[in-house]
């Protein structure tokens, strides 16, 4: 009996210990909002001075690469004082606070929903909170665009396309919507493709060429130009001498990123058609690929006149980053 008794009372201190630890676990929930959607907790006065204008004037600022200027992020502004309850749970968020002793910049990882990331931007007056924001400006870019390009993924992978053939030629693996189809497969070469509508399509490229194709220089730009327009003629070909070029009245637009841990040279810029009225955004990522001695590229382009082009740029951005090279 006395047995039968420990048994029992070592059960429940048990039960009682897997309470607590359950306890302590803290559950979120989901995030919400539309894509590149910023909310902007801040309070009115400063939303209508020199700091909202700042903060427009940054986050606001025109998509690189777009014909028609777009805002990188569109934004709604919430009062500190109804930040509360269901206000919180926008998926990036931009929180002013001014008051603070020390001025400082910090991210911050699902505080109040999941996914979801916040950029606190503090200071003792208008002056320091604007000079944090102009400090911190790519650093907080960059965590909101990486959070909108995992949300973007995440929706992505509810319905994949059957790429398996390409990703056997070329040797890696891509996330792409089932809507997405394969328009052209050849050696080295695909051609991915989604309608909008009769005329009106969304583009993907994937293909490869040698290291010794794209130099480390200044000259880095106008050789992947170069490239890509080599490869939209010869592959992507019209009739009677047409063919898609980059559009050389505008600058492209070069950066540096990663993708699969690997050095990527991201390009944004307009292309045309030689020979026929037709133009639209480009958006070309070049991946280093040291152990196959090789530059993976994968390409976007958007053909869709008299519609937003952002959105469909984004699409395109986020399909391409889930790259992962085998």
């Amino acid at each position: 009996m006395r047995t039968l008794y420990t048994v029992l009372v070592c059960t429940i201190l048990l039960a009682c210990g897997e309470t607590k630890e359950e306890d302590k676990k803290i559950y979120l929930p989901d995030s919400n909002g539309n894509l590149n959607s910023i909310s902007v907790v801040i309070d009115n006065l400063l939303w209508e001075g020199n700091v909202g204008e700042n903060i427009r004037s940054i986050f606001a600022s025109p998509l690189n690469g777009l014909p028609v200027p777009e805002p990188m992020f569109k934004m709604r502004q919430i009062p500190s004082q109804v930040f509360d309850g269901i206000t919180t749970r926008s998926r990036i968020i931009l929180k002013i606070e001014k008051g603070a002793d020390n001025a400082s910049t910090t991210i911050v990882n699902d505080m109040f929903a999941k996914p979801q990331t916040i950029a606190v931007v503090r200071g003792k007056n208008d002056g320091d909170i604007i000079a944090q924001l102009k400090a911190n400006k790519s650093k907080i870019f960059d965590a909101f665009n990486k959070e909108e390009v995992q949300e973007k993924q995440r929706r992505i992978n509810k319905s994949l396309l059957d790429d398996n053939v390409m990703e056997t030629e070329l040797g890696f693996t891509v996330d792409i919507p089932s809507a997405y189809k394969i328009g052209k497969d050849g050696e080295d070469f695909f051609w991915v493709r989604k309608s909008l509508s009769n005329t009106k399509t969304i583009d993907l490229m994937f293909y490869s060429v040698p290291m010794t194709s794209i130099s480390k220089s200044d000259s880095t730009v106008v050789d992947i130009v170069n490239v890509r327009n080599n490869v939209t003629k010869t592959q992507i070909p019209g009739e009677d001498n047409i063919y898609m070029a980059v559009d050389d009245a505008y600058a492209p637009a070069l950066f540096n990123t990663i993708i699969d841990n690997k050095p990527t040279y991201e390009v944004r810029g307009i292309w045309e058609m030689k020979g026929y009225t037709m133009a639209g955004p480009f958006i070309t990522y070049v991946i280093e690929d040291e152990i196959n001695k090789r530059y993976l590229i994968g390409d976007g382009y958007v053909y869709a006149p008299s519609l937003a082009k952002r959105d469909y740029v984004f699409e395109l951005e986020s399909i391409i980053k889930s790259i992962k090279i085998k």
